[in-house]
């Protein structure tokens, strides 16, 4: 029967301190990447497997970080996610999935019980709105605490400036010559915060009123942030009598595929005849030919993990400070000049 291999043999083979090898293998600063390598493959190469347990009962800690979301069916918190766990991984540190899909129950359990019994060491929340005690809850519970998508106040948060990538994608389709133009935007039936579409909405108002461009009330869409319902919506809008808006502003790229969709449905041509720009950057958006502002939401919840990590390692002081993450207005086929 072959011995368990220990922390202390990866140490004395690789010639450095039991802390140093932890640190190494849980992915924490303070390591450099050809140390912390050589380390890993050395524990590799003897078949280590770190104790999570043991770790944890060390430290005082779980060892797990806690993530909630409003839906995991839609492409932007299932990426984040994804970019959490990339993060989590590496470090040796478990995750706690709180799908709440709307449903009022869940939040009672997540608040009332499985955070609030510290089941976790740190909470990323995604795209989530908070009500008053909710939000005094989580801030008096002590965990380090990471807000991923709109703002919620009292929170740190990580999320792209959503007034100033609506104004740019606005620009865009002025700047090519529309004026008729429609904003599909509407709140997210499963739960998405209600600062997103309401600053992108304003965003988008805010340049129309610059340029001197009035917008009739039939010009502002609800697409639920989902590619059927505005699939359907903008088949109604094809259906009117009367001009149709020559370019669709679309808050998210699902709906700005559903748009293109509709678009197909009633012979409309995107570009010559129809204009259609979006938000994200979605797997589907390059297959669509889409315009967009491309945002990157792996690198989100990769880089909000990592924070959290380095604070509850000692690596970081706890800062209240909200980063800002980049958008770029990313050019394809679905938008051209009005002719």
């Amino acid at each position: 029967m072959h011995a368990v291999t220990s922390i202390d043999d990866v140490a004395r083979a690789s010639g450095v301190s039991i802390a140093t090898v932890s640190r190494a293998l849980r992915g924490l600063p303070n390591v450099s990447e050809p140390t912390r390598a050589r380390i890993k493959g050395i524990a590799d190469e003897l078949g280590y497997v770190a104790s999570s347990s043991a770790s944890g009962l060390a430290s005082g800690r779980t060892l797990t970080m806690g993530l909630v979301a409003p839906s995991v069916s839609r492409w932007f918190y299932t990426t984040v996610i994804e970019g959490v766990d990339a993060a989590l991984r590496e470090a040796n540190y478990d995750m706690i999935l709180y799908n709440l899909a709307s449903r009022g129950g869940d939040r009672e359990r997540v608040f009332h019980r499985s955070i609030l019994r510290k089941r976790t060491d740190a909470l990323i929340a995604v795209g989530m709105d908070f009500s008053a005690g909710e939000r005094e809850q989580l801030l008096t519970v002590g965990h380090p605490l990471m807000m991923i998508g709109g703002p919620v106040r009292g929170i740190r948060h990580i999320g792209i400036d959503e007034r100033g990538v609506a104004r740019t994608a606005t620009q865009h389709l002025i700047d090519l010559g529309h004026r008729d133009i429609a904003h599909l935007g509407g709140d997210d039936d499963e739960g998405l915060n209600r600062r997103v579409p309401e600053d992108r909405r304003s965003g988008f108002l805010d340049t129309m009123r610059t340029a001197g461009i009035a917008v009739p009330a039939d010009r502002l869409l609800s697409g639920h942030f989902s590619l059927p319902a505005s699939r359907d919506v903008m088949n109604e809008v094809f259906a009117r009598p009367g001009p149709r808006p020559t370019a669709v502003f679309a808050s998210s790229d699902e709906m700005a595929i559903g748009t293109i969709l509709a678009a197909g449905d009633s012979g409309i041509r995107v570009p010559q005849d129809l204009s259609v720009i979006g938000i994200d950057n979605h797997d589907l958006a390059a297959s669509f030919g889409l315009t967009t502002m491309a945002q990157d939401p792996y690198e989100h919840g990769e880089r909000g993990a990592r924070i959290l990590l380095s604070e509850l390692a000692g690596g970081a002081h706890p800062s209240k400070t909200s980063l800002r993450a980049k958008a770029e207005l990313l050019v394809r086929n679905s938008t051209a000049r009005l002719s």
